[in-house]
């Protein structure tokens, strides 16, 4: 298991994207559709931050999140499930083909587990 990404919601993604290019020298990596949303994946070698469309609803939880990417995702829900946690969202299957779930640690934080290399093929 390793770190993946994280995750931040950001009120414009291009506002965002263009800061996070220069100030930290990211790579732009991926857009990934998710529930009608764009979600854009800055990236350098080691590190990897995913940049979330704020929701302008009140009274929703953020979407804040530090990202695991995992060998086998059901494993891991497994697990999580073995250990008590219930899933705050998923298993999903995003546009690219990546099989995520979120899980919420014991001080309320979110965790994504995520899956990249599921052998998916899209039509």
């Amino acid at each position: 298991m390793r770190i993946h990404h994280y995750g931040i919601e950001v009120s414009d993604l291009e506002i965002s994207r263009e800061f996070y290019q220069k100030i930290l020298q990211l790579n732009h990596g991926s857009v990934v559709e998710f529930q009608g949303e764009e979600l854009v994946f800055l990236s350098s070698n080691a590190f990897c931050l995913e940049l979330i469309p704020k929701q302008q609803k009140q009274n929703q939880k953020g979407t804040t999140h530090l990202c695991f990417e995992v060998n086998d995702i059901n494993q891991m829900i497994t697990r999580s499930y073995d250990y008590g946690l219930k899933a705050l969202e998923g298993p999903y299957i995003l546009s690219n083909g990546w099989k995520t779930v979120f899980f919420e640690g014991p001080d309320h934080e979110i965790l994504e587990f995520l899956e990249v290399d599921v052998g998916y093929v899209k039509d």
